[in-house]
């Protein structure tokens, strides 16, 4: 049970990480931004877009008198139109998500949060609305929406393995999901489906330690969650090996073939790997169809 003190210090740590994670998240959300993230199409707005020649049917006042006298067709001066649409995240908290496999590597959680803030912070800049699956948090346009979304995702959960929040989807939307995805695979099942139904569309991102592709164990190892909830003993860790690449490979297929069910991407990060570039594939693939992320 919690005191006054140690739910002090506990606030004081989590307060600690918040200016350092929306720092990171500015600094590489800058380095990637690549310009507005809205549809672009003619329509009612205040930027010019481009000039058409003017077809039967065009009311006169919208015609543009100089592009015209430039030559002999009337032009019109159609103007841009940004579809804002809201975007919803969930990026997992779990304790599984809090494991690295040396001090010089990001945790798996820390990475993912870098990610899913830069990210939002993009498509904010980009006019879009951004929020999280679930009721926590609505999806919102503005600069004060980046530091709702850094606080929740300072957040963790106790659980080993978090599975997808689902709740609330908003009907046409886009989603990104990023995890290990080393939990129930039916929980990602569900939550893809009830996406899918309600016409929404995204994107599965799976971030792993480099030693969670590689396992290079041998001799006697002690397997432990870290959230302290399962343990498994070895003695011959080495033996292990195959039967763990090949469930592994398994699962990520499992993942592809949902995503691909479903109408969603599937995309794979090393926390060694660089976070950039993830940050600019994840950027690109919500708008895009297929492919896979190394």
């Amino acid at each position: 049970m919690s005191t006054p003190i140690t739910l002090r210090a506990d606030a004081e740590n989590e307060a600690a990480r918040l200016p350092a994670l929306l720092a990171r998240a500015e600094h590489l959300a800058g380095a990637v931004l690549l310009g507005a993230h809205g549809r672009r199409r003619a329509g009612m707005g205040d930027d010019f877009w481009q000039y058409r020649p003017a077809q039967p049917g065009d009311s006169r006042r919208l015609i543009d008198h100089r592009r015209s006298a430039m030559g002999d067709q009337e032009f019109v001066r159609e103007r841009e139109w940004q579809i804002a649409q809201s975007v919803m995240l969930w990026v997992d908290q779990g304790a599984s998500m809090r494991f690295t496999s040396e001090k010089h590597l990001p945790q798996k959680a820390n990475r993912a949060r870098l990610l899913g803030l830069a990210l939002a912070i993009m498509l904010l800049r980009g006019g879009e609305r951004v929020g999280l699956t679930g009721t926590s948090l609505p999806p919102r346009r503005g600069n004060p929406q980046v530091l709702r979304l850094a606080e929740m995702f300072c957040r963790d959960d106790a659980a080993d393995y978090s599975p997808p929040e689902h709740r609330a989807m908003i009907p046409h939307a886009r989603a990104v999901f990023i995890s290990d995805f080393l939990g129930d695979l039916a929980e990602v099942q569900l939550a893809l489906t009830k996406a899918a139904d309600r016409g929404v569309r995204g994107v599965l991102y799976q971030v792993l330690d480099p030693s969670e592709e590689l396992f290079p164990f041998t001799g006697r190892t002690i397997f432990e969650s870290v959230g302290g909830t399962l343990s498994h003993e070895t003695l011959k860790a080495n033996d292990l090996k195959g039967r763990y690449l090949e469930r592994l490979a398994e699962r990520k297929a499992e993942l592809q073939r949902l995503c691909t069910l479903t109408g969603w991407q599937y995309g794979l990060h090393h926390t060694d790997h660089s976070a950039q570039s993830a940050l600019l594939w994840l950027y690109g693939a919500l708008d895009a169809r297929g492919g896979v992320a190394a």
